[in-house]
């Protein structure tokens, strides 16, 4: 499965601030640790984390991503994916994304610059493609819904996202599903609910067989989130972090 469901996952969790910027929910330093679920099955985790240095003479900050399987789904389906992306700590638009991904056979290792000013990326083979001012890599994506502003949103208010991913254009948009209490290994937690947009067919059945929960608290950050597979389900949960802002 090459556009895996650790993508959709990866959007969460990469995260960037600007710490002087007291509208934003992270900081650097932040730290956080998942275990994937394949239905009663521990079938992995992912590790995050974020950390401010110098890139081309500017202060940014770098998010770097790590998803792996084990045990038995490490047996049957190794994965092995890689994410980083350095960006703006003001703006929070993406310089520089890397992809390094060995999911099964399959082996992908991608570099995209981006140029703001020109409205284009390039990736490693220099093919040159034109964005949209709005547009993010998927690793910064989540920096704007970690801070869009729920408390005036509306039950099913549409959250409208647009990012470039594997050289093509990739809207990912979600609704805003109020507030909702989950009870994981870490305990309970009261969060913020959404249901992105996903394109049924050979994996999903709906389109709303996704469901992401935000900690309803300051930091904003991904406690779960759960896919309902057409053959049983995935649930990804927050099981440690460290470096928090609040």
């Amino acid at each position: 499965m090459r556009k895996n469901l650790f993508i959709l996952f990866l959007l969460l969790i990469h995260l960037s601030t600007h710490s002087q910027d007291g509208k934003n929910h992270f900081s650097s330093g932040e730290k956080l640790r998942y275990i994937i679920y394949y239905g009663i099955i521990d079938g992995g985790f992912i590790e995050a984390q974020l950390n401010m240095v110098n890139f081309e003479g500017k202060k940014v900050y770098h998010s770097k991503m790590l998803g792996k399987t084990t045990g038995i789904t490490d047996r049957l389906y190794k994965v092995r994916d890689e994410y980083q992306a350095y960006f703006d700590p003001l703006t929070i638009l993406p310089y520089k994304s890397i992809r390094d991904i060995s999911e099964g056979r399959y082996k992908k290792y991608n570099v995209v610059s981006w140029d703001h000013d020109s409205l284009r990326v390039t990736n490693i083979d220099r093919d040159t493609f034109e964005i949209t001012p709005d547009m993010r890599d998927m690793v910064s994506v989540f920096h704007l819904i970690r801070n869009s502003d729920f408390e005036r949103m509306q039950y099913d208010d549409l959250i409208k996202v647009n990012t470039f991913f594997d050289n093509e254009l990739f809207p990912f948009d979600m609704r805003y599903r109020g507030i909702e209490t989950i009870k994981t290994r870490m305990g309970k937690f009261k969060c913020i609910k959404l249901v992105p947009y996903v394109e049924p067919g050979r994996i999903f059945n709906s389109e709303d067989d996704m469901t992401i929960w935000l900690s309803a608290d300051k930091n904003r950050v991904p406690v779960r989130v759960k896919f309902d597979l057409k053959v049983g389900s995935i649930k990804i949960d927050l099981i440690a972090y460290s470096g928090l802002k609040y």
